[in-house]
């Protein structure tokens, strides 16, 4: 995926961030007003905080549009213990963990440890969310059923791959737990395919719709 990153500098971590990716959660916001503050030119002031408040704050940004590096020798960006995905009310889905988004020919796509995934199928920047959520008024509640997480095959652990399909949905496999948006349901197991279309029945996971609307990625 090309992408131009925005990097912002002082003597203990520097920040990046993903103007594509951004679709202003304001989890960064809300985390530390004094650094992050957008409309101001250089939007991240990262002298104003200590480093490891900093990457606190930075590893709650849902799309994964902020990242860190450390300069003053502290830990880098861990890997969550687990693979999870949310789908977010009248949103995306939220995926975090060891993450692995493919192509559909198998190529790679992104690896990071948090993104958010278009699943109204409005965003003009597929398979990523844009919020174009709020202009195509989507509306769900964000539940998870029994039966759309298939059982795990194979180890506990290791990553989570997500097949971006051609015009279809999303393709999950490895170990992972899809839980709903008021954490009351979870659901784990090793393989789902998940709605991008904003027309499934069934949702997050794919009922077919997409061949019926005729959806088309691009």
């Amino acid at each position: 995926m090309s992408d131009r990153l925005h990097e912002f500098d002082s003597a203990g971590i520097r920040v990046t961030w993903s103007k594509r990716r951004c679709i202003h959660a304001a989890e960064c916001v809300r985390g530390l007003p004094a650094v992050f503050q957008p409309g101001r030119k250089p939007w991240v002031m990262p002298e104003r905080a200590g480093a490891g408040t900093i990457a606190e704050v930075v590893m709650r940004c849902p799309t994964g549009a902020l990242h860190f590096e450390r300069h003053d020798g502290g830990p880098a960006e861990p890997k969550p213990a687990s693979n999870t995905i949310e789908p977010t009310r009248g949103g995306p889905l939220h995926l975090r963990g060891d993450l692995e988004l493919l192509n559909a020919d198998g190529t790679p796509l992104l690896r990071d440890t948090r993104v958010a995934l278009c699943r109204c199928g409005q965003s003009r920047n597929k398979p990523f969310c844009d919020n174009s959520h709020l202009e195509a008024d989507f509306l769900d509640r964000g539940e998870v059923f029994e039966g759309g997480v298939k059982p795990l095959e194979g180890e506990p652990t290791g990553p989570l791959r997500v097949t971006v399909s051609a015009d279809g949905p999303l393709l999950v496999k490895g170990p992972v737990t899809v839980r709903s948006a008021d954490h009351r349901v979870a659901l784990a197991g090793g393989a789902a395919s998940l709605c991008r279309c904003g027309n499934s029945g069934n949702k997050p996971f794919c009922d077919g719709s997409h061949l019926r609307v005729g959806f088309k990625a691009g």
